[in-house]
């Protein structure tokens, strides 16, 4: 089975192919072997107010115009003390027009100057990745089998300064308590291991295996 990974990070390419890998008989093709259209803007492709939403939405444009089972993610962090936010806008959070790196430096640091003076106690937070799967070739009845979401979440506190140079996002200020360190800090098979992205597409998995069973 070939399963497209919508995804243009090569960062969340290479995680999910680590965690997939179980299942010898699932091709994984990138987004750069197959011929679709340029990605419209996030706002267009991430309008929802949920992951679950977002995801589903991606997987469903992505699948339609490669004509592959595709899935996608949607995640981000939640943090307590400023009600959820950055949430769904976590990776568009600070304003700035800066990508990759620089945008993820733009958003810790916002992240960082909207809880000064938060208490460590009051700067739970969590990791929320939700992942869909969509079939094309059976997307007319929508059944469970056609397309399903699937989370995974890990829960943490926000640092008062990053910590750690590995990983991407917000992982250099994400401290888990279980670990004892950030997920920057974190190898990568340790990360694999316990993070919201690792949980949500250990779920997917299941859910293809039992597909074909």
């Amino acid at each position: 089975m070939k399963l497209l990974v919508a995804t243009r990070s090569a960062h969340k390419l290479a995680e999910i192919r680590a965690i997939l890998a179980p299942l010898a008989e699932l091709e994984l093709v990138s987004l750069d072997a197959v011929d679709v259209p340029p990605d419209p803007p996030d706002d267009v492709l991430e309008p929802f107010d949920t992951f679950e939403a977002n995801a589903r939405s991606k997987a469903l444009w992505y699948a339609q115009h490669s004509g592959l089972p595709s899935v996608a993610d949607d995640s981000g962090i939640e943090v307590d003390a400023l009600d959820g936010a950055p949430g769904v806008r976590s990776k568009r959070f600070a304003p700035t027009a800066d990508q990759g790196a620089a945008r993820d430096r733009a958003n810790n640091l916002h992240l960082l100057q909207l809880l000064n003076g938060v208490p460590e106690e009051r700067r739970s937070a969590r990791y929320v990745c939700a992942v869909a799967f969509v079939d094309p070739d059976a997307t007319a009845d929508a059944t469970a089998r056609s397309q399903f979401t699937v989370r995974g979440t890990v829960e943490g506190r926000i640092l008062e300064a990053p910590q750690g140079s590995g990983g991407f996002g917000y992982d250099p200020l994400f401290f888990v308590p279980d670990l004892g360190c950030t997920f920057a800090e974190a190898s990568a098979d340790e990360k694999h291991r316990r993070s919201h992205r690792g949980a949500a597409f250990r779920a997917l998995l299941e859910r293809l295996e039992a597909m074909d069973s």
